[in-house]
C-alpha cells in the first residue's frame, strides 16, 4: 500500500467545515491510482478557529484517510524537527509538503528557510531512505500583493527551494518541485486572500497529482470533478 503524508500549514490542515485539498487529492486518486493507498500522519483534526486550535473534526465530508502532518501556524522550521519520528512512525512512502508562508511571515528569511528545508529532507530521509517528496512553493497570497519586500522574500525563497530540489534530489529518494496551481487567482481561490475555498482546494489538489502523474506515473492528471 502507498502511504501518502501531507505536511503543511494552515492551507493543508484546513479549518472546521471545509472539505481540504487532502479530500479532494484522495477522491482523484480513488478513480485514478490502480493499486491500494491511504493518507497517513500523527494527527487528524481540523483547525477550529472559534477555539483557536485543532481540536475540530468537523470535516465537509469526514469519510476519507484524514491522517496528516500540518498545522495552522506552522512552517518549515515546525516540521523539520517533528518530521523523521512522523516518517518511521507512520511508515510514509510519499510527502506532500506545502509551507513556506509561515516561515516568511513571522520566522525567517527566504535564506533560512531554505536550510530549514534542507534539514527537513534530511531528517526525513534519515528515517526513510528510500521516501519521495512533492514539495509546493509558496503560492500567491494577499500579503505577497500587499507587500512588496514580502513578495520579494517569497520569490527569493521559491528561487531557492527550486535550487534545494535540484541539488538533492536523487534517483533512490526524488523530490519534485510541483508546479504552482496555474494563474491561481486570491479573489476567485480563496476566501481570505490566503485559504482556500472550494475551487483553490481543487487547484492544490491537482498540482500535486499532476506533479505525481508526469513524474512518478501515479494517479493521472488532474480533472475537478474526480474531486
Amino acid at each position: 500500500m502507498l502511504r501518502f503524508m501531507p505536511v503543511g500549514d494552515s492551507m493543508t490542515i484546513g479549518s472546521a467545515g471545509e472539505h481540504t485539498w487532502r479530500y479532494r487529492l484522495w477522491r482523484h486518486l480513488c478513480v485514478t491510482h490502480g493499486g491500494p493507498f491511504t493518507f497517513v500522519g500523527p494527527r487528524e483534526a481540523l483547525y477550529d478557529k472559534a477555539a483557536d486550535a485543532a481540536t475540530s473534526y468537523a470535516y465537509a465530508d469526514p469519510d476519507f484517510p484524514r491522517a496528516h502532518l500540518a498545522g495552522w501556524g506552522e512552517g518549515w522550521l515546525h516540521m523539520a524537527p517533528l518530521i523523521g519520528e512522523a516518517v518511521r512512525a507512520h511508515r510514509a512512502d510519499v510527502l506532500l509538503v506545502s509551507l513556506g508562508l509561515i516561515d516568511l511571515g513571522f520566522y525567517t528569511n527566504a535564506e533560512q528557510t531554505a536550510e530549514n528545508v534542507r534539514a527537513f529532507v534530511a531528517c526525513a530521509r534519515e528515517a526513510a531512505p528510500r521516501i519521495r517528496m512533492a514539495l509546493l512553493p509558496v503560492i500567491p497570497n494577499i500579503r505577497a500583493a500587499a507587500d512588496a519586500s514580502f513578495a520579494e522574500q517569497v520569490d527569493r525563497f521559491n528561487v531557492l527551494l527550486a535550487k534545494a530540489v535540484a541539488d538533492l534530489d536523487e534517483p533512490r529518494a526524488p523530490i519534485l518541485l510541483v508546479s504552482p496551481p496555474e494563474s491561481y487567482d486570491i479573489h476567485a481561490d480563496t476566501y481570505d486572500g490566503t485559504h482556500p475555498n472550494a475551487r483553490g482546494e481543487h487547484r492544490i489538489a491537482g498540482a500535486f497529482a499532476g506533479a505525481m502523474w508526469e513524474a512518478w506515473g501515479i494517479g493521472h492528471s488532474y480533472a475537478a470533478g474526480t474531486g
